[in-house]
């Protein structure tokens, strides 16, 4: 048997303290659940706006080098694109949202405003398609910086739940069960106490 579910003035204390902090801890996980759901909810919202600007922006870029290539030929449409360097200026840091780790992701943008190739024997058509495929490029690192976080919330969320359905299913009603059994046992204990001082005091006088 728990040594702490004695009925004594002792286990009481701690059983109504446990008890106190249970729901504490159930109150911060609420409202931590809250906010979560809140940041989650804006980070759809702004999911599906940023996934119909990326297929918007990637039909106007196979658009635009499409023309490309009927103007200058596909071929040279691909030589052109070996001189584009590799992008590496790409970096990931990390913020905490009530401690949940989200990536915050960002590139150099002023690298991409000047096209990696001559213009000579070239068409305004291929530029049009850099500077889309550039705007494609970012819309698709944010939207993979938001889907990311969305994941990461989603899963700290339902942790979150399940600690705070733990708290409110089982901790919380058995230190409410256990404090009211103790209080009860200690009532019943002072009572006898009380009922076997007074035959006491009464078997005392008698003999007086």
């Amino acid at each position: 048997m728990n040594q702490n579910t004695f009925p004594t003035k002792g286990n009481y204390i701690l059983a109504k303290n446990s008890l106190v902090l249970a729901k504490q801890g159930y109150e911060l996980m609420d409202k931590k659940r809250n906010i979560l759901i809140h940041e989650l909810l804006e980070l759809i919202s702004s999911s599906k706006s940023v996934e119909q600007e990326l297929n918007d922006t990637f039909k106007e870029a196979y658009e635009a080098l499409m023309r490309a290539n009927i103007e200058m030929g596909i071929h040279h449409v691909e030589e052109v694109s070996n001189m584009i360097p590799v992008e590496e200026s790409v970096s990931i840091k990390m913020r905490s949202i009530m401690g949940t780790e989200i990536p915050l992701v960002s590139y150099e943008e002023t690298k991409q405003n000047v096209p990696g190739y001559a213009f000579v024997d070239t068409r305004l058509s291929l530029d049009e398609a850099t500077h889309k495929f550039n705007q494609v490029k970012k819309l698709t690192l944010r939207l993979a910086e938001i889907d990311n976080s969305a994941y990461r919330l989603a899963v700290n969320i339902k942790k979150t739940q399940m600690r705070a359905n733990a708290l409110k299913n089982i901790t919380i009603p058995y230190y409410q069960a256990l404090t009211k059994s103790i209080a009860e046992a200690l009532e019943q204990k002072d009572l006898e106490e009380f009922t076997r001082l007074k035959v006491v005091k009464r078997m005392v006088e008698s003999k007086k």
